[in-house]
Formats: C-alpha cells, structure tokens, sequence
C-alpha cells in the first residue's frame, strides 16, 4: 500500500521544473527531479517512483525515448509526456509506447494534480486521506 505517493519530475527547464516540485509537494507527494531523460532512467533504477512526468524536448535523453526504454519493463511506472510543442504524431507516438497521459504545457498544477491522482487510483487503487 502507498503512504506518500512518488512522484519524478524530469525537465531540462529548472525554473519549472522546481516549481512543479514544489508545488507537487505543498499537494502532500513525495518528488524527485531530474534534469534529462538519462537522469530519469537512473532515478528510477535506484528509487521507487509511483508516477514519473517527463518533458519531451530534453538533452542525452528525450521524454519519448524515457517512454521507450520505460515500455520494455513491466514494473515501471506510469508516465506523463509532458511539452509547449505537441502534434498528433506526438501523441499518437507516446500513446503508442503506453504513456498513461500526454499534456500541453504550460500545465496547471491543479490539472497535473487531477491526473497524477487518476493515475494513482487506476494503476495502484491509491486514494488520498483526507
């Protein structure tokens, strides 16, 4: 059963990526970042990591090619591609690669926060105390 949820948050934009954490975590997650793709694939090989967000446009590593390596591996989490420039093949692509989600940035923490919860509630039957 999970206590406090785990949530990865990868985005080569620190600005954003630091408010997305720190407003994910005021919501009661606990958050790890990541600055690219490669950085996400080493979180998640040491830490457990309920839901991973990951922006498409990064360096060494897109957020598709996370996806990608993600797929290959029945235990890993649920991810959300996350980008300011989405087209259909882009979603058609991630969706294809079985991300749980794909959303036009900029994204609004409430937003984030509803899906992340969905997510959650589908995958692990996880429900918030309130």
């Amino acid at each position: 059963m999970i206590e406090t949820p785990s949530l990865l948050v990868t985005d080569d934009d620190v600005a954003f990526r630091q408010a997305l954490c720190e407003g994910l975590s005021r919501r009661g997650f606990r958050v790890t970042e990541a600055g690219d793709g490669a950085e996400a694939l080493d979180v998640m090989k040491r830490d457990e990591i309920h839901v991973a967000l990951v922006d498409l446009h990064m360096p060494r590593l897109t957020g598709l090619d996370v996806i990608r390596c993600l797929s290959e591996s029945p235990e890993s989490p649920p991810c959300v591609l996350m980008s300011a420039k989405l087209d259909d093949m882009i979603r058609a692509e991630a969706k294809r690669m079985k991300a749980f989600d794909v959303l036009s940035k900029p994204v609004r923490l409430q937003h984030l926060t509803e899906v992340i919860g969905r997510i959650l509630e589908v995958v692990y039957g996880w429900h918030p105390s309130h």
